[in-house]
């Protein structure tokens, strides 16, 4: 993928430059009659990098902008869980589109190649797995005209932030803070010039999640949850509650189960649904960025979420048992044949069937809400690595699982969040039974935290 940045003055003075990257040159900027968003990553209205690019290009040139939302059945662990999730907010973003004048076309999986053609301008967003880019890759060989690619869902674009991988959070962290203000655009919601709505495509139009449904080839057994609804108006509600509500308490309590005091924005950010830079401005209108609760939640927000996404971008093997560093699978391996004090299969621990009332509530947890709190899900899958046979089973196993059951799974931050409890982005410690160098969390802390009774209560059988 050609990641050079695009030169300046295309750029729309709105969004940095940073965040623009050409990944193919047109042959003709005069050719073709729409220009062409495809939304694969961002999956919201406004605050939107790519879309209000798009929408700047096309009023330059007179052109109306037409936005595909593929729904692509093959991708990782396609059930009716994230797909309901996903479909609940693209029946709102249909018609948010549509007050706005610009069509939506919604696909199965790459009905919409046909489309390129017909544009003078492509325009994606910027994904960071290796199936989500290889989804752009696609994009880009089929292009006859210029494909841009935007970088609106992190806060400091990749490349901005750092040339290399960063193995640790304390040193991604001072290259991230330095450039955060420059980052904190605002984005306008541009009206387009040329309205789209009366072009007529075979649209996928659907006012229900059960009427696409019925369409796709997915699987039906992991059953939605109504803890999350998909929509950008409930990432900005559960925003506006951690604001006025739970941010004051973020510092002190958001490793304790039970608080209650994170934001609860990780599905929302998983699906795009909802802008880390939007997030971020909102929480800096009401408090200071020098308030302790702020820089917490900074941390978790920006530093290890964008820690994420340059392993995504630099480590070629980053979210597989391989992309762990060489001491970590070494010490664990080292390790293998010590004996286990409890086994379990993967349908047990999937059903939450295990010895360890702790383990079985985070498990809970994930089946019925579609997340796990992060102190939780860090003991989880700490576990997980003592109750298997082999280190590569264990990491597989809970991939597998917060894939198949989480609303934020197949993402940088959940790979980073497992990668992590098997030693990546951390330091040897002194040597245990089981882990070896890696890191242990024991019950007896867990037992430590205020809150943890009400967690076990709230998520018992």
């Amino acid at each position: 993928m050609n990641t050079g940045i695009v030169s300046v003055e295309i750029v729309p003075r709105f969004i940095n430059a940073e965040r623009i990257k050409v990944l193919r040159e047109g042959q003709d900027a005069e050719r073709g009659d729409l220009i062409v968003y495809v939304m694969y990553a961002s999956h919201r209205v406004s605050h939107n990098y790519a879309l209000e690019y798009a929408i700047h290009e096309a009023n330059l040139h007179r052109r109306p902008v037409i936005v595909v939302f593929p729904l692509i059945e093959k991708k990782p662990f396609p059930n009716l869980r994230r797909f309901s999730f996903m479909l609940e907010n693209l029946i709102k973003m249909r018609r948010a589109l549509a007050e706005r004048g610009v069509r939506m076309f919604v696909c199965k999986n790459y009905g919409f190649l046909s489309l390129l053609g017909e544009a003078s301008l492509v325009v994606v967003d910027r994904p960071y797995l290796s199936h989500q880019r290889r989804f752009i890759d696609t994009i880009v060989e089929n292009a006859e005209s210029k494909v841009v690619m935007v970088e609106g869902d992190v806060v400091v674009p990749i490349e901005a932030a750092s040339q290399r991988p960063e193995h640790f959070a304390r040193t991604i962290r001072p290259k991230i803070l330095g450039k955060l203000k420059r980052f904190l655009e605002e984005l306008p919601a541009i009206p387009p010039k040329v309205p789209s709505l009366s072009i007529d495509l075979p649209s996928w139009d659907a006012d229900t999640v059960e009427e696409y449904v019925k369409g796709l080839e997915i699987d039906h057994t992991v059953r939605p949850v109504g803890y999350f609804v998909g929509g950008e108006d409930e990432a900005s509600r559960r925003l506006d509650t951690f604001v006025n509500e739970r941010l004051d308490l973020y510092a002190r309590n958001r490793s304790d189960p039970g608080a209650e005091v994170c934001s609860e924005l990780s599905p929302y950010l998983r699906w795009g649904m909802t802008s880390p830079v939007q997030i971020l401005r909102v929480v800096l209108m009401k408090r200071s960025l020098e308030d302790v609760n702020v820089q917490s939640f900074i941390n978790e927000l920006v530093v290890w979420r964008e820690l994420a996404r340059n392993a995504a971008v630099y480590n070629p093997y980053f979210g597989t048992y391989d992309g762990l560093p060489g001491w970590a699978r070494g010490t664990l391996e080292a390790h293998s044949s010590d004996r286990r004090e409890h086994t379990y299969t993967i349908q047990e621990l999937e059903r939450g069937e295990t010895h360890d009332e702790y383990w079985n509530a985070a498990q809970r947890e994930l089946l019925t809400t579609g997340k796990i709190h992060n102190y939780m899900r860090m003991y989880w899958c700490k576990k997980i690595i003592e109750w298997t046979e082999h280190p590569q089973m264990a990491f597989e196993c809970a991939v597998y699982l917060n894939d198949k059951y989480g609303l934020d799974g197949v993402d940088p931050n959940s790979y980073l969040g497992i990668s992590w409890c098997f030693g990546a982005f951390d330091k040897p410690f002194f040597e245990s039974k089981v882990y070896g160098k890696v890191r242990r969390m024991t019950q007896e802390a867990l037992r430590r935290r205020p809150g943890i009774k009400r967690y076990l209560h709230k998520y018992s059988n």
